[in-house]
């Protein structure tokens, strides 16, 4: 049985209702995040919540929660859900209004919502124990600010359903111009000729905590070049390497795009020591 958090209280899944005219049901009007945790070891907490109280303060939801009642909310859900390899999903909306109207009311609560899930086992850096990620690829046409971590997913969703559909484990987009903004549901990464390459933050893609933490432990802890700069299709297509990241997926390395091979087909140096340094430091933030 699935404990979740809701408005305060603790209970089953089965008994958290939340009403129809909530904002967040109605019009996505909320957000999100998601932190793992293993064996009760949360990562990248501290970022994670700055996150979400930033996107919180950019479409206005008044919510002040501070860190450390956040982490006794994730911490008794990993206790009450059985520790192991969970994914803590915290997810904000602004709250039911009587009426449907498009602006934001006024006086209503925010509606808090958290509950714990399974997710694999963290990553190991051996080439062959990592799972190789088979990709499609599209054209971006989601809305123009991918850097608020909305609950309002459809257009993700559907992006994501395009290469499931055909079998692929994820979709990489590309905006109008052919140049590389991220994956449906994660940051997105080429490697060539040992430097790791991926595109600067925008409106275009979302500030991924394991793409700030990964980024941060090559700079202090490697001699590995990193260029935040565009990235065209045509390099992504012959890159060395082609990294994801997120938070669930840790760096995962890509071995095909549209079924061609990424490079020679086969997990690279670099990922190995990119992996094994996030694994010795991901528990830093």
């Amino acid at each position: 049985m699935s404990i979740v958090f809701l408005n305060n209280e603790f209970m089953p899944m089965e008994e958290a209702k939340i009403s129809p005219m909530d904002r967040g049901f109605l019009f996505g009007d909320g957000i999100y995040e998601v932190i793992p945790s293993y064996d009760g070891k949360l990562v990248g907490f501290g970022p994670h919540i700055d996150r979400m109280n930033q996107g919180l303060e950019m479409i206005g939801i008044q919510f002040n929660w501070s860190h450390e009642q956040w982490q006794s909310i994730c911490q008794q859900l990993i206790e009450k859900n059985g520790n192991g390899n969970l994914g803590l999903y915290l997810h904000v909306s602004r709250g039911a209004d009587e009426k449907r109207f498009h602006a934001y009311p006024d006086n209503v609560e925010p509606t808090v919502y958290a509950f714990a899930f399974d997710i694999p086992a963290a990553n190991i850096p051996d080439k062959s124990k990592v799972k190789g990620y088979r990709v499609a690829t599209t054209q971006d046409l989601r809305w123009q600010r991918c850097n608020i971590k909305s609950t309002a997913l459809l257009g993700n969703v559907m992006h994501f359903q395009h290469g499931h559909g055909q079998g692929y484990n994820e979709t990489i987009l590309f905006n109008a111009e052919n140049n590389l903004t991220e994956g449906s549901a994660c940051n997105a990464y080429i490697v060539k000729d040992g430097v790791v390459i991926t595109p600067p933050l925008d409106h275009q893609l979302l500030p991924g905590i394991t793409r700030h933490m990964l980024l941060d432990i090559l700079r202090k802890h490697s001699d590995i070049k990193i260029e935040e700069r565009n990235v065209s299709m045509e390099e992504v297509m012959s890159a060395d390497e082609v990294w994801l990241t997120s938070s669930s997926k840790e760096i995962a390395p890509v071995i095909e795009i549209d079924g061609k091979p990424v490079g020679n087909g086969e997990i690279g140096d670099t990922w190995l020591a990119a992996q094994t340094l996030y694994t010795q430091h991901k528990h830093d933030y």
